[in-house]
This record gives C-alpha cells, sequence and structure tokens, in this order.
C-alpha cells in the first residue's frame, strides 16, 4: 500500500475557507450581500465550487444521523470545551474534524477521532555523558541515560513512551484504567504499575535489539508486527499478543532487532541499572562492544584496530567518567598494553 501524502498548503486553505463559507450561510444574520460575496468566490475558481458541494454531500449525510449518536459525539466534545446545544451547533467542530478525514462512507467518527487525540505530548533527550530525571503528569517518574531520546504521549485510554535510541528507568504510577506501554524498537512493554528498565540502542553494534529488565511488580514484554511503512505496531489494548511473556522483579528478557525474545533470565537487583549509579559492569563482554558502549558516556581516548585484541573478553566494573583509571586498569584485566601517552591511545597486544 502506497502511503497518502499529506494534503499541500493550498489544500488546507481551501478546506478553511470552504468551512467557513458553509458555516456562515448557515447562520441566521446572512443576508443578501453575503450571497453575493459567495457567489463571487464561487466563481473565481472552479475548485471552490467543487470543495463546497463536497462538503453540502457529507452534511447531507451527517443530517441523516441518529440523534442519539449526535448526542455521544458532543459528550465527547464536552471533554475538550467543545459543547453545543444542538445539532447545528457545532458544525464547525464537526467540520473541522471532516478536513482531517474524519467523515467517510456517510459515517461520522469525531467522536472516535476526538479520543485518539493525545491530552499530553513531550519528547525528551539527553546529551553524551547527561543523565535526567523526568517526572511526569500522572505521577509517574522517567529517569534518562546517556544519549538517550524519547518521546511521551498520554491518551484519555492509555499512557505511551516510545523509546528512540538509549535506556531508561521507568516508575510507573499505577492505573488500572490506563495501561503504560513502552515501545522500544521490536519489542512493547506493557504494565500498569511498576518499576523497570528498558534498554534500546539500534545504532550500536552487537547491541540492536531491546532489553527490559523489572526493579519491581510484574510487565508483559512482546514481540510487535511491522507496519507496511517497515515501522513497528504494537498491539492494540485488551488483546494478548502471541509468545508474550511476563516478568517479575529480578527477571530480564533480551530481543534481536527482530523482535525475537531469548529465555528469561534472573538478574541482581543492583544489575538492573548500575549506571544510575556511574556504574558499567561487563561479564565477559567483547573488548570493542565495552569500549564503545564506555564511549556512549564520553571520551575514552582509547581505540582498538586489531581485531584479536577487540575480541579479547573483559570483565569487570568501571565509572564511565574515569576514562584515567580505565586507562590504569586494562593492561590489569587483559594481556594488552597502551601505544602512545597522548589523547589518544591504541590498545595492542602485550608482548
Amino acid at each position: 500500500m502506497t502511503p497518502s501524502l499529506p494534503p499541500s498548503e493550498e489544500a488546507l486553505r481551501l478546506r478553511e475557507e470552504v468551512i467557513d463559507w458553509f458555516v456562515h450561510r448557515r447562520s441566521a444574520n446572512w443576508n443578501s450581500r453575503d450571497e453575493r460575496l459567495f457567489q463571487d468566490w464561487i466563481d473565481a475558481d472552479p475548485k471552490h465550487a467543487d470543495a463546497y458541494r463536497q462538503w453540502e454531500s457529507r452534511w447531507q449525510a451527517f443530517d441523516a444521523i441518529a440523534p442519539g449518536t449526535v448526542a455521544g459525539w458532543r459528550e465527547g466534545f464536552a471533554g475538550s470545551q467543545v459543547v453545543a446545544s444542538t445539532r447545528r451547533g457545532f458544525l464547525k467542530p464537526a467540520l473541522a474534524l471532516a478536513a482531517a478525514g474524519v467523515v467517510a462512507g456517510g459515517s461520522y467518527l469525531g467522536w472516535s477521532h476526538q479520543q485518539a487525540q493525545p491530552v499530553f505530548a513531550q519528547a525528551f533527550a539527553t546529551q553524551r555523558g547527561q543523565q535526567l530525571e523526568v517526572p511526569l503528569p500522572d505521577g509517574s517518574v522517567l529517569r534518562l541515560d546517556t544519549a538517550t531520546r524519547l518521546e511521551v504521549r498520554y491518551f484519555r485510554q492509555r499512557r505511551e513512551v516510545r523509546l528512540i535510541d538509549g535506556q531508561a528507568v521507568f516508575a510507573v504510577q499505577s492505573d488500572a484504567k490506563r495501561p503504560f506501554d513502552v515501545l522500544a524498537g521490536p519489542l512493547q512493554v506493557r504494565v500498569v504499575g511498576t518499576r523497570f528498565a528498558v534498554r534500546y540502542t539500534p545504532t550500536m553494534a552487537g547491541a540492536e535489539g531491546a532489553r527490559v529488565s523489572v526493579e519491581q511488580g510484574r510487565v508483559r514484554v512482546a514481540r510487535m508486527d511491522r507496519a507496511s511503512d517497515g515501522s513497528w505496531a504494537g498491539s492494540a489494548s485488551g488483546t494478548e499478543p502471541q509468545g508474550a511473556v511476563f516478568l517479575t522483579a529480578g527477571q530480564q528478557v533480551h530481543s534481536d532487532a527482530e523482535g525475537a525474545l531469548a529465555a528469561v533470565s534472573a538478574i541482581p537487583g543492583d544489575g538492573i541499572a548500575p549506571w544510575r549509579e556511574h556504574r558499567l559492569s561487563f561479564v565477559d563482554t567483547p573488548l570493542a562492544r565495552a569500549l564503545a558502549e564506555l564511549e556512549r558516556y564520553g571520551s575514552t581516548g582509547l581505540v582498538v584496530r586489531d581485531p584479536a585484541v577487540a575480541a579479547l573478553r573483559l570483565s569487570g566494573t568501571f565509572d564511565p567518567r574515569d576514562a584515567r583509571t580505565l586507562r590504569r586498569a586494562l593492561p590489569s584485566a587483559l594481556p594488552v598494553r597502551l601505544r602512545g601517552d597522548g589523547p589518544v591511545a591504541e590498545i595492542v597486544a602485550a608482548p
């Protein structure tokens, strides 16, 4: 399916003009002078007449809708301070929503459109070496690690965070009526109230998948489906995706880049998000990958060019802010030495 293009500025402007004329022609103070101005506008461009006839047709379909259905929509509009006492009274908001494409096949979907709009939306990002704690409107708190980007959107019936890159800890305020979803690449994490960490670093070699670790409570982790445009789409509220796993405190699971889940494993409480205390722990990790992880927090001043050295396995705990100690520790932890004592040193095999 070919995605539809957004309307041009000219099309949007024409819609606004049509809505204004449509509303004003049905007002009580419409007079003959107004009608002449309207006819002049119609005659000015053939597109005007065509667009106006389309709205007349849609409004006729709207008039045929049962009064009870219209009353339900009016209650929905009331939530956003768009209230009217008659069917004609909310013609302008009705047409405004129709302009957004919510009128089709003679049925008016204003109520659904209104419910689908976020009541809160905000993007957050941290720079290299920075951490950020973000309180949200419902009392939930996010802790963003270095080089992390995410988007928060709250709807009337659900809460959603899309983790674009990096990692974060989520302390979610319980609200059974509004589940909390974290979308991290191919994975969807759904909770009601808990504390957990999610990592998604799609551009980092060897760590392109997502990882979920639970510190408190219970979460559901599921693989999302690919949409027609290649993006990931989560499951709807109330549905149970196939292959979902449930994690409790002290458990974690990770996926590959396509969302295939590995086996659930145990993780100690202090290992869920040690970066909060400026600690990075490696267990039998290739040296090249460990260096890449440390570089997310700041420059180490270290490079490795020999593939054999890059493949050496490193274990240990390091402060990513302390590059000097790292330089001293590496020759003790691995059979390597540093070549060069300037701003950048190469890690080479020890003789």
